[in-house]
């Protein structure tokens, strides 16, 4: 069974780090407009990746921000990045890694995990215990040029940690979260 290796991304060792990059690439060819690999550091990404005889087959990164949605300020992390290794895909490790990382966030104190995702893959994040926000709608970017989810095809999904979130549940439900994660990270 692979290993879990977790580290902050700018200690990951540089030969698991350049498989990721790679992993990445794969999965999301970079473009002309592509930003630099990956995350701003003020998001305080944390690099979660699953390891089997020194070969990465599944990673993911935690994105870290304060939220304020609807006057309440929360401490949020979303998934970011989430990839598997093709010739391994459909053996359960990056459901396990997902589920790896909402246990990690709910052990960190985080309040609400909160993060966008394909149409298609929010049942398999469903699986990983994350929940579908039904009419949510997640604005990336920045304040001065914001990126709705919503246009772009993409569902939010969230998980309630605290007693602070759980409370504060519905209002999440049909909103606009204004996440604001900057202009490298347009939207987690």
């Amino acid at each position: 069974m692979p290993e879990l290796v977790v580290a902050p991304e700018r200690v990951v060792a540089p030969d698991l780090r350049a498989q990721v990059l790679a992993l990445q690439d794969a999965a999301w060819p970079p473009t002309g407009d592509a930003p630099a690999p990956g995350h701003d550091p003020e998001l305080r990404p944390l690099s979660m990746l699953l390891v089997d005889g020194g070969r990465v087959v599944a990673a993911l990164d935690i994105l870290f921000k304060p939220l304020v949605h609807r006057s309440r300020e929360y401490q949020a992390g979303g998934l970011s990045t989430v990839v598997t290794a093709p010739d391994v895909r459909r053996q359960g490790h990056g459901l396990r890694l997902v589920r790896l990382a909402r246990a990690r966030m709910a052990d960190d104190g985080i309040d609400v995990g909160v993060f966008t995702c394909d149409v298609s893959l929010a049942p398999f994040y469903e699986r990983g215990g994350f929940e579908l926000l039904a009419g949510t709608q997640i604005i990336g970017g920045t304040r001065s040029d914001p990126l709705p989810s919503g246009p772009l095809g993409k569902v939010a999904l969230a998980a309630f940690f605290t007693p602070l979130a759980v409370s504060h549940r519905a209002e999440f439900l049909g909103a606009e979260i204004e996440l604001y994660p900057g202009s490298h990270d347009r939207l987690w």
